[in-house]
């Protein structure tokens, strides 16, 4: 990626209204104010004898008005289920049952219909029950609609994964599905400045660039199993915060000197938007959903039993290198 123009009409995420400082602050402050008990970087844990009981909580965010302005409903769901489920992935916990949560203004059965068939994709492909759900109809309080949902997960206690990284490990990332479900309230803004979401994304003819932001969300519950095998220490899922996330896996210096590359969605993001190299990595995934740190004898293990690439290492420090920029 590559820095543009002048700073006339450049695009940041907290300039489009999203402040993630702000908002893990208040996250934090919330958690603090409940004294929550054992938690994971990704979700809240249970002690229910020789198991843990998981719990993690998410939506789709303004990707939501990027389906309702093409009226294609037909992939949120499995963001839905992909946002909660790679959060307890991310801390070693297998998700097995799923609660979902649609807030509409008004009763729409071709929207319902279309949300729950991603929902039944997601299912499947996590290997997930869904459980219930409410369809909230408040015209007073949505305009639209929104949608959440809950995963629970179930882990043995020595299946955790330990969450701090070490000096020496290597990191290996997971590739991504594209933008996933983190930054549309920025990819909306920089995309819409002079095309439509109906236009071509010029990058694939085939699709449109609404279709492009629509790609769902990777899920990455195929990785439990071999990330136990591996004795890997910790996960990051790239979510909001982008690159920073992998701060999340410890106090340590992460250098990633052969990342995955970066979808064109992000490249035409970037270029359209004004964006900063360093607002790209620190907003989107920028090509890397899931990222995880291991011994360095069992990274090439790994790799050969998924498709995830070494793309660096764990140093002393307190940072994120990747393609000339230092993120903290």
């Amino acid at each position: 990626m590559t820095e543009n123009g002048d700073d006339v009409d450049r695009l940041t995420y907290a300039d489009t209204g999203v402040d993630i400082e702000a908002s893990e602050d208040a996250t934090a402050a919330l958690l603090e104010a409940f004294g929550s008990g054992l938690t994971t970087e990704y979700a809240g844990l249970l002690d229910i004898g020789d198991r843990y009981l998981a719990l993690a909580t998410d939506g789709v965010g303004t990707k939501l008005l990027v389906a309702e302005a093409i009226e294609d409903f037909s992939t949120i769901g499995i963001d839905c289920i992909a946002m909660n489920v790679n959060d307890l992935v991310a801390a070693g916990v297998e998700p097995v049952a799923f609660v979902d949560y649609l807030a509409i203004d008004e009763p729409d059965d071709d929207l319902t219909n279309e949300i729950g068939e991603g929902l039944a994709v997601g299912l499947e492909e996590s290997g997930m029950t869904l459980l219930g759900g409410e369809t909230a109809v408040m015209p007073d309080v949505v305009s639209g609609f929104d949608l959440a949902g809950t995963c629970a997960g179930l882990a043995k206690k020595d299946e955790i994964l330990e969450g701090e990284a070490e000096v020496g490990d290597v990191l290996v990332g997971f590739p991504s599905n594209g933008i996933h479900s983190n930054g549309l309230t920025l990819a909306r803004e920089a995309v819409t400045r002079d095309h439509e979401y109906t236009d071509l994304f010029p990058h694939d003819e085939s699709r449109t660039i609404g279709e492009e932001l629509l790609r769902p969300t990777r899920i990455y519950t195929a990785l439990l199993e071999p990330m136990r095998d591996h004795g890997v220490r910790a996960a990051a899922h790239v979510t909001g915060g982008g690159w920073t996330n992998l701060l999340r896996m410890g106090d340590r210096k992460y250098v990633v000197d052969d990342p995955l590359p970066a979808q064109p969605i992000f490249e035409f993001v970037q270029t359209e938007g004004n964006v900063t190299d360093e607002e790209m990595h620190r907003t989107f995934n920028m090509g890397t959903g899931f990222v995880v740190a291991l011994p360095e004898d069992a990274a090439e293990d790994l790799v050969a039993d998924t498709d995830g690439q070494i793309i660096g290492r764990v140093e002393d420090g307190q940072s994120v290198e990747i393609r000339g920029l230092s993120l903290s």
